[in-house]
């Protein structure tokens, strides 16, 4: 394993950066042991303790995980696609909540990237996929659902589609869509959210995946994007108004 030479300012981080760098480059590869503390303190030419927290960083990061017992040790993780996608999430919503992304971003983003998720699914989607996207629409025709009801099911219908997409690197990029931006301008606009309008939208890009219509889906999921996008601004130029008025 080749590392480079550690100065001694943040010892534990640089560990970490060198060993995750050997990992990403494939020096050290999925189910690798790495050597054990007292090596790994040598071949770095630092503490003990040290290389501990440099491993606990790891750990974090889902790189590495430890096995008690003779066969133990320290091994190089596989990638978890689930914790990848909600650590991109989670740093999407703490963009926004520190306002480096604004809602204007989120609809752009959101406009641009479903319209390839329903490209796609009209070509990918499986029986199962349709049944997933068809069970939150009717869910959704329940007059008598709750709002944080609705915004659930409405979420679970967009991570349907990117589901039926079948596009692993595509399903790790729609995290942050999914999981941050849908709930964050759902909580917005839950009060004004014409559901009426949202759910016939849904259905019909429903059956549009169904048809393998996938230009006719993306259309139609511009047009509900940019219904919500109408809400959102008369939402936020209401809540200006208050504070100013």
């Amino acid at each position: 394993m080749q590392t480079g030479e550690i100065v001694r300012d943040g010892l534990s981080r640089q560990v970490a950066d060198q060993l995750r760098a050997a990992i990403l480059d494939g020096q050290l590869k999925v189910d690798d042991r790495l050597p054990n503390e007292e090596d790994l303190a040598k071949h770095f030419g630092v503490s003990r303790p040290t290389i501990r927290e440099a491993l606990k960083i790891l750990a974090a990061q889902n790189l590495i995980r430890s096995r008690r017992g003779p066969a133990g040790g320290t091994f190089v993780s596989r990638p978890d696609p689930q914790g990848l996608g909600e650590a991109i999430a989670d740093a999407a919503t703490l963009l926004v909540g520190t306002g480096d992304i604004d809602v204007e971003e989120m609809l752009t983003a959101r406009a641009e990237t479903e319209a390839v998720c329903c490209r796609l699914a009209a070509t990918a989607r499986t029986e199962a996929d349709l049944a997933a996207l068809r069970a939150e629409v009717a869910l959704q025709r329940d007059e008598s659902l709750r709002d944080e009801d609705f915004c659930a099911s409405d979420v679970r219908f967009h991570r349907a589609l990117v589901q039926a997409t079948h596009n692993q690197p595509l399903k790790l990029m729609m995290y942050a869509v999914i999981e941050s931006f849908i709930p964050v301008t759902n909580m917005l606009i839950y009060r004004e959210h014409e559901r009426r309008r949202s759910v016939d939208l849904h259905e019909q890009i429903t059956e549009a995946i169904a048809a393998g219509e996938g230009a006719r889906a993306a259309e139609l999921m511009g047009r509900h994007l940019e219904g919500m996008r109408g809400l959102l601004n008369a939402t936020l130029d209401r809540r200006a108004a208050g504070r100013t008025g």
